[in-house]
């Protein structure tokens, strides 16, 4: 049975963080879909077009990494996919709270996907995208925060 996993997120933008969960994540599994989550009570700052876009430039080099969207509940677009494991990225204690509650309600709905959180390597643990937006507005240097492919697309955006 190939071990299919699912990694979600809203990656508005995506960071050095997330390339290094894809990283550990493909290693692991045999397929690992990145899917932008289209979620209606966030306004994102990227189009969804722009994130998949971008996603697509820091994975090329991943065989069995695939970039997707979707929108609704997780545990459905992961029974779509035929995965079997739904990957989430740590970066301090205080998101274990939400993930674990996600991660129990998810194998409520859905028994046969297993949550395994992956924590980015130390040197990116502090990163996250707000982070980078707040430091990309304001002209500051996000060269040491996101993957060099894509970060003329953001520094574009705050032009």
């Amino acid at each position: 049975m190939m071990k299919i996993a699912v990694y979600p997120g809203s990656f508005d933008p995506p960071t050095l963080g997330h390339l290094d969960v894809i990283k550990k994540a493909s290693s692991i599994f045999d397929r690992v879909i990145v899917s932008v989550v289209e979620n209606p009570n966030k306004k994102a700052t990227f189009s969804k077009k722009e994130r998949v876009r971008m996603l697509k430039k820091m994975t090329k080099g991943f065989k069995n990494v695939e970039v997707d969207t979707f929108k609704g509940l997780l545990v459905n677009y992961v029974k779509k996919k035929r995965a079997n494991f739904i990957i989430r990225g740590l970066r301090a204690v205080s998101d274990f709270e939400y993930e674990f509650q996600m991660a129990l309600i998810n194998k409520k709905l859905n028994p046969q996907a297993e949550t395994v959180w992956f924590l980015p390597f130390i040197e990116h643990i502090y990163i996250s995208s707000s982070i980078v937006k707040e430091i990309a507005k304001y002209k500051g240097n996000i060269s040491c925060l996101v993957p060099e492919e894509i970060v003329e697309d953001i520094r574009r955006k705050f032009k």
